[in-house]
């Protein structure tokens, strides 16, 4: 449960972060109307995932990762946003490192 919560604050951040970017600079109601929802409702989730035991460092480290990738990937495709080969290294390594946080709390 504490992944299906997590999982839902991270699609909450996506949305709001992609109503900031349309909200230009909060002067639009609806878009920033659903930023400011997107993120509360983010932590709310993120809350929830944590209260059903998922430790901070890894619950944030993946929603980190996750919401930068998603985030960047829709940049590409609904903004029409660049992205380099360093950049795409950049988001391996943040997942990368997620995945030895959550690999290295496992005990030999």
């Amino acid at each position: 449960m504490k992944y299906l919560f997590l999982f839902g604050a991270i699609i909450a951040e996506v949305i709001g972060a992609v109503a900031t970017r349309q909200s230009n600079g909060f002067t639009k109601i609806l878009p920033s109307s659903i930023a400011v929802l997107g993120v509360v409702a983010a932590y709310y989730l993120l809350s929830l995932s944590l209260k059903n035991g998922m430790s901070i460092g890894v619950a944030y480290g993946i929603w980190a990762a996750l919401g930068i990738t998603i985030l960047t990937v829709l940049g590409v495709f609904l903004f029409k946003e660049s992205l380099t080969m360093v950049q795409v290294m950049g988001m391996l390594l943040i997942v990368g490192g997620v995945l030895a946080l959550e690999l290295g709390k496992v005990s030999p």
